[in-house]
């Protein structure tokens, strides 16, 4: 076609701030403060015997931790018991979700069992003996007992209940996790759990360590039948074996494809600018791929090994020039890439591999700036929910500024037991500011999710995942890439491994003809919003697969507009994003499809209260509807929460879905029924799972189309209806009809 629609870009020109009053009815509290007294005065003396039973050395400088179970009623971050605490002189170091069946619940109901919140409370030993002794005599007025009601038990974790899975461990190697900043850890609680160790028989360096809000996890090389004594050190909040390295291995076999050959480009990438680092196994240094990938040994990394390497020109290949065809011209890059060897030895060779590769990624993080990342390694381990790993902490805390996009392989074991959740995202595909990146099982039209590749649903928050799949091959179609010997002849392979870097291709190559004018927020967003939807459960697919070509993305149908806002919200506060519609109404039905990205702090300390930053978005199609009289604003209609996957009775009651970084829905509506409609956005923050005032501008991204059949102009309409305030984003360079991103031509 001779005219094309790109794009449109600038809708935060539209956006405007707003005020919304709030505010809710009076609290029924379940417990009355004298039933909440009561209860909790034996709670309190059983915990104060358990903690004097301990010896001297399993509480540094007297600090012991204790739990605090929150009543069902009590989880919202406005009802966290701060005052409580305040009062009796102890520490929220962090909490994990835990199902009850509480005792009583408010209003006659019949108690069921839930998800809540489980605290974990840090504090002398004394204090907790103080507040044993003085509970009796508390009244209504004591400061903080109006809190108490919230409380549905207190307890100490035993040994054994901060054991995971170690009777099943086949190494002497674990991973310990302490409550512990890193402040905290290294000036006092780090020596005195060394010293602990020695008291009962270990001596360890404990020198392999990270540290990820209030936690720290720490390497332990010791006897399996000691971890029960390690755990009764009252600072450990769990063990568990050190898993090992995923296998950097293609996951289906298959046959050679004898002598094809792919030809090479001969052109630099298309946009050299773009910085964009793949951490794998390595790249070597005389490959014909070092034309556009440049291989660099990360800190303190062994020698070479083949099979590694192997898979790094696989991973490379992919991002390169996606899925090959056998005797056609591979695509030009977008972008040239610094491939990082991160890993010296087969996985599951060296107990101690884990926590070395991630120090060496770490390290290349902290000292480079990227714009995209690709990772297709991580822990053979399915993604646990009530704990982080510190492959997930670190990464977020890295992304969590919005300025780089990552993709993470969500792992090959989509066909492990779904009874005990083999079968789910492999860490560190939980990250919640990453995209974690499935397998479609064909680049054609008909497809469906590759039988190996990992499924959700994800972390709560981060249920949808993987966000995406995109084609990573099968043993009927294999993914095709650039041999390590004897290239320019073409490998079959396949996995998730590569599925990740295709995706990345494409973001890269919306950089790369779009340039700077849209962040890595907004090209997230687009690559989730433009994904193609398949009658298939999210937890296999996420939001669909990637779309297959750049032009899907960039370039709108004469009945469609899409257009991408990029703007900062402040905390509490509300901002108004109007929807584009041409001033006359609209004929017959409109679709309107939205995506929210945003990027996120996160409390690794805290997993059910894990992203410190929520978005909350409404939709108000009509500017004179009112819910009733007294209504401040038009009435709002349902949109994110017609399809909330996964989204289960007690995540609502959590008000989970707030708090996921990614939002997408499609809705249709008569056209006559929109009027001026607009996205209501309200930033809600938190930390260590309560209120927070102190928080920051938070960057987000907006994606909106509106599609109408019976409008065959639309785009033509907007476009002259908002010419001083939307733009059209022309590309840098000229886009081919079709740059085929991971077909076979099959269209």
């Amino acid at each position: 076609m001779n005219k094309r629609n790109f794009l449109l870009a600038r809708g935060e020109r539209l956006a405007h701030t707003i005020e919304v009053k709030s505010g809710g009815g009076e609290k029924q509290h379940p417990y009355s403060f004298a039933e909440a007294r009561t209860r909790i005065t034996p709670m309190l003396a059983n915990v104060v015997r358990r903690l004097d039973a301990l010896p001297d050395g399993a509480c540094p400088d007297d600090q012991a931790v204790a739990t605090l179970t929150l009543n069902p009623e009590y989880i919202a971050k406005s009802y966290f018991p701060t005052e409580l605490l305040r009062s009796v002189g102890l520490t929220s170091v962090g909490s994990r979700p835990k199902r009850v069946v509480p005792v009583k619940r408010s209003r006659d109901r019949e108690p069921e069992e839930v998800v809540t919140t489980e605290l974990f409370l840090m504090g002398p030993r004394r204090t907790f003996r103080r507040w044993s002794e003085r509970i009796g005599s508390w009244r209504p007025d004591t400061d903080g007992a109006d809190q108490l009601p919230s409380v549905e038990e207190v307890g100490v974790p035993t040994a054994g209940e901060k054991l995971i899975h170690v009777d099943d461990a086949t190494t002497d190697v674990f991973e310990v996790v302490l409550h512990a900043s890193e402040d905290e850890g290294e000036g006092t609680y780090l020596p005195l759990f060394k010293k602990y160790l020695e008291t009962i028989g270990i001596k360890a360096p404990l020198k392999r360590r990270f540290y990820a809000g209030g936690v720290c996890f720490v390497e332990l090389e010791a006897p399996r039948n000691k971890m029960r004594d390690v755990a009764a050190f009252s600072l450990v909040r769990a063990i568990r074996p050190m898993p090992p390295l995923r296998m950097l291995r293609p996951a289906i076999r298959t046959a050679g494809v004898g002598s094809d050959v792919v030809e090479l480009p001969k052109e630099g990438p298309v946009d050299p600018k773009i910085r964009v680092a793949i951490f794998d196994g390595g790249l070597p240094a005389k490959h014909p791929l070092t034309k556009w990938a440049t291989p660099i040994d990360a800190p303190d990394v062994g020698a070479e090994d083949d099979t590694l390497l192997k898979h790094g020109v696989g991973v490379t290949s992919a991002f390169l020039f996606g899925h090959l065809q056998p005797n056609k011209p591979a695509s030009r890059p977008f972008a040239a890439l610094h491939h990082y060897r991160v890993v010296d030895t087969v996985p599951g060779q060296d107990p101690y591999e884990l926590y070395e590769v991630l120090d060496r990624i770490q390290t290349v993080l902290a000292s480079s700036r990227y714009d995209f990342i690709s990772l297709s390694l991580g822990p053979e381990l399915p993604v646990d929910d009530t704990e982080i790993h510190p492959w997930t902490a670190v990464l977020d805390q890295h992304l969590a500024n919005g300025e780089c996009l990552a993709v993470v392989a969500v792992g090959n074991g989509g066909e492990g037991d779904e009874a005990i959740g083999a079968n789910r995202i492999q860490v560190p595909a939980d990250c919640v500011n990453a995209l974690a990146i499935g397998s479609a099982d064909s680049p054609g039209m008909i497809w469906s999710r590759a039988g190996y590749s990992s499924v959700g649903p994800g972390r709560s928050p981060g249920l949808i995942k993987p966000d995406l799949v995109s084609f990573g091959g099968s043993t009927a179609r294999p993914f095709l890439v650039v041999r390590m010997k004897d290239a320019p002849k073409i490998e079959p392979t396949g996995g998730t491994s590569f599925a990740a870097p295709a995706t990345l291709r494409m973001a890269a190559g919306v950089r790369a003809h779009l340039g700077t004018s849209l962040g890595p927020l907004a090209i997230r967003a687009l690559l989730v919003h433009c994904a193609e939807p398949a009658d298939i459960p999210h937890t296999e697919i996420g939001w669909g697969r990637l779309a297959r070509h750049l032009e899907d993305i960039v370039v709108c149908d004469d009945d469609t507009v899409r257009v991408v806002y990029q703007g900062t919200v402040s905390a509490s506060k509300y901002i108004r994003a109007p929807i584009p519609v041409p001033a006359e109404q609209l004929e017959g039905m409109v679709e309107i499809k939205a995506t929210l990205c945003f990027a996120t702090d996160v409390d690794p300390h805290h997993p059910g209260n894990y992203t410190r930053a929520g978005l909350e978005i409404v939709f108000r199609p009509n500017k004179d509807v009112f819910a009733n009289d007294k209504a401040q604003h038009p009435a709002t209609k349902n949109f994110f929460g017609k399809d909330r996957p996964h989204v289960t009775e007690d995540k609502l009651r959590r008000d989970a879905w707030k708090w996921e970084n990614c939002l997408h829905a499609k809705n249709s509506y008569r056209g006559r029924s929109l009027n001026t409609p607009v996205f209501d956005i309200h930033y809600n923050a938190r930390a260590e799972g309560h209120d927070t005032r102190r928080s920051h501008q938070l960057k987000y991204a907006l994606v909106v189309s509106v599609k109408a059949k019976r409008v065959l102009d639309l785009y033509d309409r907007i476009v002259r209806r908002y010419r001083n305030q939307l733009e059209a984003l022309v590309p840098l360079i000229e886009i081919p009809v079709r740059v085929e991103i991971s077909d076979d031509g099959n269209d």
